[in-house]
């Protein structure tokens, strides 16, 4: 089995680059986002329609490349999370992680014993159909997997430290307009107690060894989250990209200011 080639680089806290994909789940482009320069890509399961059997086709495609294939889970359930690790995601993003005791419950699903309690599935998409040493699949398995836990609600927020205090737990995400709406002000990043938001949830990260992650939709926001301490970065969203390219060359053909 493989190992995970960024997360090392990611618990070190340098900086991370890649994308987050709702729409355009084409075979080509995990090898576009590969050539672009991206170390992982983040198919998006919770808003998408993804299902799973066009997940493992899509993380087949990553094989041989450069990046790392990860997938955002609808909720932070066994059966969402050891499927999606079965089919060969590194990493799995949780979203609306609140206590420790829920992203205990998430480390316990994505890791086998004696770390966690995810049941044994090898010789299948997760270790490429190879045979080998169960015992070395186990450790290799559990020291790739990335458990990337999403801080969106006020409950995340108020139990950030204890979160981020869960051995196995790599990064603590920041799910910007979701986090937003359920502290009230939905929408309002400009807002002072967003901003604050943001800062308390590096801290914690610091504090306790984790990364801070992002999703930045324009250089604006790349540039803010660097700036509070977010290294794990994922450009998006595809769709809006797209869009924002064509209007931009639309407007170049029909001679007008986009």
């Amino acid at each position: 089995m493989k190992p995970n080639a960024i997360k090392k680089d990611v618990r070190a806290g340098k900086t991370v680059a890649g994308a987050m994909i709702f729409e355009f789940f084409s075979p080509g482009m995990s090898a576009i986002l590969a050539n672009a320069g991206c170390r992982f890509v983040l198919y998006d399961m919770e808003h998408s329609g993804l299902g799973y059997e066009t997940l493992k086709w899509l993380f087949a495609t990553c094989r041989g490349l450069p990046i790392e294939p990860m997938v955002r889970v609808p909720r932070g359930e066994y059966t969402w999370l050891a499927r999606a690790l079965d089919l060969g995601a590194r990493g799995v993003m949780i979203p609306m992680v609140e206590s420790r005791e829920q992203a205990l419950s998430i480390m316990q699903a994505c890791r086998y014993p004696g770390v966690g309690r995810r049941g044994a599935a090898f010789g299948f998409a997760q270790c490429d159909y190879l045979g080998g040493d169960v015992g070395e699949k186990i450790r290799v398995a559990n020291e790739r997997t990335m458990v990337i836990a999403q801080i969106e609600t006020e409950h995340g927020l108020e139990n950030v430290e204890e979160i981020a205090a869960v051995e196995g737990v790599d990064v603590l995400w920041v799910g910007h307009f979701d986090l937003s709406n359920f502290m009230g002000i939905p929408g309002q990043f400009g807002d002072p107690r967003f901003d604050a938001a943001m800062r308390k949830v590096v801290a914690a990260c610091r504090r306790h060894g984790k990364a801070a992650g992002f999703m930045a939709t324009d250089a604006a926001w790349i540039s803010r989250a660097k700036e509070m301490g977010y290294t794990m970065i994922a450009g998006g969203t595809d769709n809006g990209l797209l869009q924002q390219a064509f209007a931009q060359q639309v407007a170049q053909i029909e001679g007008r200011a986009a």
